[in-house]
């Protein structure tokens, strides 16, 4: 039996997820264009509207935050330090092959 749109609800949780996902893959598909463009005019138009979804997608990540559907972790100072030397290293080999 197929379901028609009327018999489907989201419940607020499962919206608000699935905006957040659609929000997600939009800033995917801007920052492929923008990688891609190859003409000022075109990737400045891009770039403002990356900017602009990356605030959508943020309103929708704190809509699920001060709900309680989103939990966020906070990084121990350790992971943080670790990850900000790995992230140097490899800036580091990267600049020196170039």
């Amino acid at each position: 039996m197929k379901l028609s749109k009327k018999d489907v609800t989201l419940n607020e949780k499962d919206a608000l997820q699935d905006i957040l996902d659609c929000e997600k893959l939009l800033m995917n598909y801007y920052a492929a264009a923008l990688t891609e463009g190859s003409c000022k005019s075109f990737r400045k138009e891009i770039l403002k509207n990356y900017t602009a979804q990356a605030e959508t997608q943020f309103r929708a990540f704190e809509q699920m935050l001060s709900r309680g559907y989103y939990e966020v972790q906070p990084a121990a100072k350790m992971m943080i330090d670790q990850n900000a030397e790995k992230f140097s290293n490899a800036q580091k080999q990267m600049c020196a092959h170039a």
